[in-house]
């Protein structure tokens, strides 16, 4: 193993962990990879399904009758009061079971009438199974719009039953709590957005879940999206209560992954703050036909009709030195703000999580990464990445040689940490993943440091002759000889509208393209290639990636965007992974960043700050570190591996406006000089070329 620095973490108080500490060393040994379980599950697998799927403990009167106690208030320490539905079981009678039981929580700011919704939809007898049955057989394979499949299998794999209710598991004994978060839905107040109010607001929620006659003291916690970044947040806290928690594409650092990538700004983000600020003023609708009429919801609405709107506003600037005082401090580290948004410290959970994430999620990065840096054992922790987008999350779990469903998986784990059923989940996994280019696997570890190793391929200018490009480059083990000084526009760069990285930014949405999403040479035209020779093996890359360019810009800034592509030997070329960087923005924050034996990085991040930025020096080479998403791929014999290299990735990210007019959108230069050369850092199971 070569990596030499991991990310470094913070340490909890002695006193916290000091017993903990021998009973994790005793149970993880250094260097060591926890035991693997098939993809499946195998046997375990089955009885997790009878178990979800089986009789109800508490069927009612008819099939999936629970109770609903609609907009139930819960008042914060500060006054203000969020609104909750509450699912509980019936007994024979109808009546709710009086028999306290565990609680699973949910905030969403994406509103309980919303949840609601989805869980009519899905708990109609008769209805919902021919829904299922229905998408279960469209099968678009082999034709021009198979994508939908991938989109439309989220119901199968039991997704929709962890973003709504899943009423089978509150049959089996579960009582489900779903909340407004502050400042959303039906819910008082204005929206805090994973600043401190929320994680104290979700705590006071689990307190008051705790503390109800029909709950007995134990809570787990799930949810999809922003539900699961706000597990993480507050499982960091450990409240006594909390005792399990099922996160589906989540995020421990939402600036990295989505906000600001690389110091660039995607179309995501802005989209998604103005849909939620649009969703407030929904309120909940059958809670008002109920008579629950709230004007202070509605004085709050009024006082903050938008959230960080004005934020958004004071970056459009044509000059950074323009930018606004109060966005300015939003920025500085140890800001409220900036601190809701970065690292939300995986290092101090000691709740048992079981995790989701896709490969062409927007949280790939973190959702990825966490599984390392959560300091349990393999028994407490667990991982699942899919090959899916952030709109089909669990797509094709159920199907043979898969993982279960999410609703089987997610009832298996509060099962085990909230009943204290012996059930073998502890012992599945520990990690499982969809190989891009292959299929499932297990393995005790993420990124498997174990069977790879970091190294280097050059980009050269001697031509590979497979691609249609800007410039047809090649990928070389050695240095190359030849020297080159090779130029990509902004403007080129707009062909990453049809490519997976729209796919990606869109949450699966532009993926009903195939020609765009699974097949990049669209998009690499209007980019530079570097393509390897053939492997004779399949060879596997796990892990993230840096891309090290030596560049020469016109202006004081610029933009880099890279993908790593995966290319069969017809030409068909499919993106697994990608990155990008604000050039001003490059300088690298050491201390959560990784580097092997040689010095190289392999995980970066970047410490985007605007005391640290670096305006570019025209005429001056400059040499930078692109950080790409960690993957996990395997090359099948006769595949190559591509570096792509672009000076733009619309709509996945952009240069903010006050350096997109430094920028003045001109052509950038890549050197490619044996002195100076750039180079890919990928962990490979084995040499290429």
């Amino acid at each position: 193993m070569r990596i030499i620095r991991q990310r470094r973490r913070k340490l909890l108080p002695i006193s916290a962990i000091a017993v903990s500490a021998v009973v994790l060393g005793l149970l993880v040994a250094p260097g060591t990879a926890p035991a693997e379980t098939a993809p499946d599950g195998g046997a375990l697998a089955h009885s997790w399904v009878a178990a979800h799927d089986g009789p109800a403990k508490y069927p009612g009167r008819y099939q999936n009758e629970v109770f609903i106690d609609f907009d139930v208030p819960i008042v914060m320490s500060d006054g203000t009061v969020l609104k909750a539905n509450i699912y509980r079981p019936v007994d024979a009678n109808g009546n709710p079971v009086t028999t306290p039981l565990p609680t699973i929580v949910n905030l969403t700011p994406y509103t309980k009438f919303a949840s609601w919704l989805a869980d009519v939809a899905l708990s109609v007898p008769a209805l919902s199974d021919a829904l299922l049955e229905l998408v279960n057989r469209i099968d678009l394979t082999g034709t021009p719009l198979e994508s939908i499949t991938d989109l439309t299998r989220v119901l199968s794999g039991g997704a929709a039953r962890t973003f709504g209710v899943d009423r089978k598991l509150i049959q089996q004994g579960y009582t489900q709590v779903v909340v407004d978060t502050r400042g959303t839905g039906y819910s008082q107040g204005s929206w805090q957005f994973f600043q401190d109010r929320e994680n104290l607001d979700t705590v006071e929620v689990i307190d008051w879940a705790s503390r109800q006659p029909w709950s007995d003291g134990n809570i787990g916690m799930n949810g999809i999206s922003y539900s699961g970044i706000n597990q993480y947040n507050v499982a960091a806290l450990n409240p006594p209560a909390l005792k399990a928690i099922f996160p589906v594409e989540g995020s421990t650092d939402t600036i990295d992954d989505v906000a600001a990538p690389g110091g660039g700004l995607g179309l995501f983000a802005p989209v998604y703050i103005l849909g939620v600020d649009a969703l407030q003023f929904l309120g909940d609708p059958a809670a008002m036909l109920l008579g629950h009429l709230d004007f202070k919801w509605l004085l709050d609405r009024v006082t903050s009709p938008v959230e960080f709107l004005d934020y958004m506003l004071m970056a459009l600037v044509p000059d950074i030195s323009m930018l606004p005082e109060p966005l300015r401090k939003a920025l500085e580290p140890g800001s409220q703000l900036r601190e809701a948004f970065t690292d939300s410290h995986p290092e101090n959970i000691q709740v048992p999580t079981f995790a989701y994430g896709g490969w062409q999620d927007i949280f790939t990065s973190s959702s990825a990464m966490t599984f390392d840096r959560i300091p349990l054992p393999a028994t407490h922790k667990k991982l699942v990445m899919g090959d899916t987008y952030h709109a089909n999350p669990g797509s094709g779990l159920g199907n043979p040689g898969a993982p279960p469903r999410l609703d089987v998986l997610q009832m298996a784990w509060f099962d085990k940490w909230l009943k204290g059923i012996d059930n073998g989940i502890d012992e599945y996994g520990p990690v499982v993943m969809k190989q891009q280019g292959g299929g499932w696997i297990s393995t005790g570890l993420y990124p498997r440091t174990q069977d790879t190793e970091y190294r280097r391929m050059y980009l050269s200018p001697v031509r590979s002759g497979t691609a249609n490009s800007i410039y047809d480059g090649s990928l070389t083990a050695d240095v190359p000889e030849d020297t080159a000084q090779l130029t990509v526009s902004p403007a080129t760069g707009l062909t990453s509208l049809c490519s997976r990285e729209a796919a990606v930014e869109s949450a699966g949405a532009m993926s009903i393209l195939p020609f765009c999403a699974k097949d990049d040479r669209i998009h690499e035209l209007g980019g530079l290639t570097f393509t390897s020779a053939p492997v004779v093996e399949p060879t596997t890359i796990s892990g993230p990636i840096n891309v090290h360019l030596n560049t020469l810009y016109d202006t004081t800034e610029g933009y880099w965007a890279v993908t790593v592509n995966d290319v069969a030997p017809d030409g068909f070329s499919t993106m697994i992974a990608s990155g990008q960087l604000t050039a001003s923005l490059r300088a690298v924050d050491e201390e959560k960043s990784s580097r092997d034996a040689d010095g190289d990085l392999t995980e970066t991040v970047y410490q985007l700050l605007l005391d640290t930025r670096q305006p570019l020096v025209p005429g001056v080479a400059t040499a930078l570190d692109v950080g790409v998403n960690p993957t996990e791929a395997v090359l099948k014999p006769g595949h190559r591996v591509r570096i792509n290299v672009y000076a733009s990735n619309f709509p996945r990210g952009m240069l903010l406006p006050p350096v997109l007019v430094e920028s003045r959108v001109a052509p950038q230069h890549l050197v490619l000089d044996p002195n100076e050369p750039s180079f890919v850092n990928l962990p490979l199971s084995r040499a290429i070329g």
